[in-house]
């Protein structure tokens, strides 16, 4: 058990809010790096980062992370520690007309010899000529640049800029540094020191597997459960039944037009096609509990029927497609369902990709070599003089024709005798490889007794 006992008990209100009204997780704030929880990696004794910072010869950087991990933390550690001019600029407030007078500052500052840093928080929200601004103030060194994004760096900052800055990445909290965290709050005097609270260990674990890596998030459950428990004889009791309310429903971290998108589906593609349902389910219910158009995974899964499954199971492709007529049928939450039963089924299905490469063998050939016409024997001759110039000349109809192949060559001239398509042996298409062999040494026989 925590308990936090003080001579003194103020008001709930004034302990909870410091003397303001900022939230927890701002007035908790880390002021050194060694108040900083996690991104050791970055920060230990020793490491890059915090020599850098201690040093005060931080370069321009980008600071790449999910929400909560210490993005804003560090740069306000860097801002108290750096002898520079400290400027945040914000992507929603600041236009280009801002942009270029701060840069005239740092230019003038920089002649005095005085450095300036500039954080941009959220960069990914500046637009091109935004990030264009900048460029040539950094590439002089008028500034340095430190930026913030939860988005990946090689997709939201232009090219140009991000070549001039060192990208540190940082890393979700675990459970056991949101804990540290959760247990600082409720002995700091910025926090909820003034109060005696009373929260068993297993509790505050709760709250840090709810948030998910985020310390803000952990820090906002904390604040909301302590404020409405009630207070008994000068002691808060947090108590199981209010740490489920507080935590009924995880905000999973899945942004639906961002890089965690294409890394989830991703992962679900790659889970299935190593025939894993167990994690092929999970990387499902991670898109689903996420917010994710069922319709847009159902497109998928039923791409990866074709692709990855293909002709070991035929039948894979009903289901996927039948699971994605459900999912217009009668949506979310139901659709999961039909969803699951789908990637369970592809995920232990036989697999093959020889539809797939077959096709990508025809595409290069269909792209890159001469466009010849179709041969003359397989055209349909639809009008008299189509026929008069030798549209289906010695075409025969394989129907009547021995084994129901005839002696006939649908390719063009340079392309003849070419095998896009190279069935494996897993599932039914072993079936087909026998099928298809038993076609060749057929028209071996006819080609054979032709050239006799």
């Amino acid at each position: 058990m925590r308990k936090n006992a003080h001579d003194s008990t103020p008001s709930l209100f004034a302990a909870a809010n410091g003397g303001d009204h900022a939230p927890l997780a701002e007035r908790l704030r880390p002021r050194t790096l060694d108040e900083v929880v996690g991104q050791q990696h970055l920060i230990a004794p020793g490491k890059v980062l915090r020599t850098l910072i201690e040093n005060d010869s931080v370069p321009s950087l980008v600071l790449w992370g999910p929400p909560g991990v210490g993005k804003t933390t560090l740069a306000n550690v860097i801002a108290r520690t750096t002898h520079a001019r400290f400027i945040t600029f914000s992507a929603v407030t600041s236009g280009i007309k801002e942009i270029k007078e701060v840069m005239r500052q740092a230019d003038e500052s920089r002649a005095f010899g005085q450095k300036t840093i500039v954080f941009v928080d959220e960069i990914h929200r500046f637009n091109k000529a935004q990030q264009d601004a900048f460029l040539p103030f950094v590439e002089r060194g008028s500034i340095i640049l430190i930026g913030a994004t939860t988005e990946n760096p090689s997709f939201e900052v232009n090219g140009a800029l991000l070549s001039r800055c060192k990208v540190f990445v940082l890393k979700g909290l675990s459970e056991d540094d949101l804990k540290r965290l959760l247990a600082r709050a409720l002995s700091d005097e910025r926090a909820f020191g003034g109060l005696k609270v009373d929260i068993a260990d297993d509790l505050l674990g709760a709250i840090a597997v709810f948030a998910n890596g985020d310390a803000r998030a952990a820090l906002s459950t904390l604040e909301m459960i302590v404020i409405n428990c009630e207070e008994k004889d000068g002691t808060i009791c947090i108590t199981p039944e209010m740490v489920e309310q507080c935590t009924s429903r995880k905000s999973l971290l899945y942004d639906k037009g961002g890089e965690e998108h294409y890394n989830i589906i991703s992962a679900l593609h790659k889970s299935m096609r190593n025939s894993d349902p167990d994690a092929a389910v999970y990387w499902l219910a991670r898109m689903l509990e996420g917010g994710e158009d069922p319709l847009y995974v159902a497109r998928r899964v039923t791409r990866f029927a074709a692709e990855d499954v293909g002709l070991a199971d035929p039948h894979a492709l009903e289901i996927a497609v039948a699971a994605q007529h459900a999912c217009h049928f009668i949506g979310m939450p139901e659709c999961s369902v039909h969803l699951a039963e789908a990637v369970i089924y592809l995920s232990v299905a036989p697999k093959s990709n020889s539809a797939y490469i077959a096709y990508e063998r025809a595409k290069k050939d269909a792209l890159e070599r001469t466009a010849e016409p179709v041969p003359l024997a397989i055209r349909n001759a639809v009008t008299k003089l189509m026929k008069e110039v030798g549209y289906g000349k010695g075409y025969r109809l394989a129907h009547y024709e021995e084994n129901k192949i005839a002696d006939l060559q649908c390719l063009p001239d340079s392309l003849a005798g070419t095998e896009y398509y190279t069935p494996t042996t897993e599932g039914i298409e072993a079936k087909i490889a026998a099928r298809l062999e038993k076609i060749k040494d057929w028209k071996r026989k006819l080609a054979e007794s032709r050239g006799g």
